[in-house]
């Protein structure tokens, strides 16, 4: 019984910390420095040096290491600074929108964070953000670029109001996704493959050549992975890429050939810079979609922009 008291008391004055620590903790996280961290919050480094000692033996750890110039995040410390960092910009973003809602302009300066594939922004994102900017001059737009499954996580870890992604992925049933595009991929080669063009290939015969593309742990590599799979062959990348904008460079150069967007191939096909190859099997169709967390609430900015997305698709 003892031992449960203990532990008790220790979770109760843990929950007890006051949040302007974490606030001044974020602050030095984020400068790496005491002093930068104190000039930005308007106190000075005696106080926050003090505060710092505090939240440490709050939390029972160590959350920082002196160095020269400045301190370093523990293990603990960064884990604690993720969470921080999402907390305090959700937290100033509520503070700047209910300040601003009795102002006709309110969502002047309203910030709406975006994850999106290389894919995705090319496909869709680029053309739905010119309207949308068009319509609110005043809205901020953060875009962070990952892969598909790297989206998804910061997505669900709060970091991103949507995730913009291409299909195949996985999801949680927290969230909700909501198709925007439909495209479809094809195989193509630079003009050294120009001789490829004139019959379809066979998904076997795709192996007799150098085959570029997204390397493991993307989306689209499992999607290709398991379509060899299904016609009896293998699939072996000789050049992979992290990204799928160096996709379209390295074709054009003859590295090899690989499945691209049409829609982002055709441009080239029409300069003679890419040769369309016919595959004799049905390459996989695709699609983009908007992916939001059910289970957080929205910023009026991300509203805005989710009803825009919804009405355009």
């Amino acid at each position: 019984m003892k031992n449960i008291y203990n532990t008790y008391k220790k979770y109760k004055i843990n929950m007890d910390i006051n949040f302007e620590y974490y606030k001044i903790f974020y602050f030095v996280g984020k400068y790496g420095n005491i002093t930068k961290a104190a000039a930005a919050l308007g106190s000075n480094q005696p106080n926050v040096t003090r505060v710092m000692k505090l939240l440490e033996t709050q939390l029972n750890c160590r959350l920082f290491v002196r160095e020269a110039r400045g301190v370093s995040l523990t293990e603990e410390g960064r884990l604690l600074y993720a969470h921080a960092e999402i907390a305090y910009r959700n937290l100033m973003n509520a503070q700047e929108e209910i300040c601003r809602q009795d102002s006709p302009d309110f969502l002047k300066g309203g910030t709406i964070e975006i994850g999106a594939t290389e894919t995705a922004l090319h496909l869709f994102l680029l053309n739905m953000l010119r309207g949308f900017k068009m319509e609110y001059p005043g809205l901020r737009i953060k875009i962070h670029n990952h892969t598909t499954p790297e989206t998804i996580r910061r997505l669900i870890g709060g970091e991103l109001d949507f995730a913009v992604v291409t299909t195949p992925f996985e999801t949680p049933k927290t969230v909700s996704c909501l198709t925007v595009l439909d495209f479809e991929e094809i195989l193509a080669g630079g003009m050294m493959y120009q001789e490829l063009g004139k019959r379809a290939l066979a998904p076997e015969e795709i192996k007799n050549y150098p085959l570029v593309g997204l390397g493991r742990g993307t989306a689209t590599y499992e999607l290709y992975k398991n379509f060899f799979v299904a016609h009896k062959t293998d699939m072996e990348l000789d050049m992979e890429v992290a990204t799928s904008d160096l996709l379209l460079p390295l074709l054009e150069n003859n590295f090899g050939i690989g499945f691209v967007p049409k829609k982002l191939a055709l441009p080239l096909i029409e300069q003679r810079k890419l040769v369309q190859i016919p595959v004799n099997g049905n390459i996989p169709k695709r699609s983009v979609q908007v992916v939001s967390d059910r289970g957080r609430g929205k910023s009026l900015a991300a509203n805005v922009f989710y009803r825009a997305v919804s009405k355009g698709r």
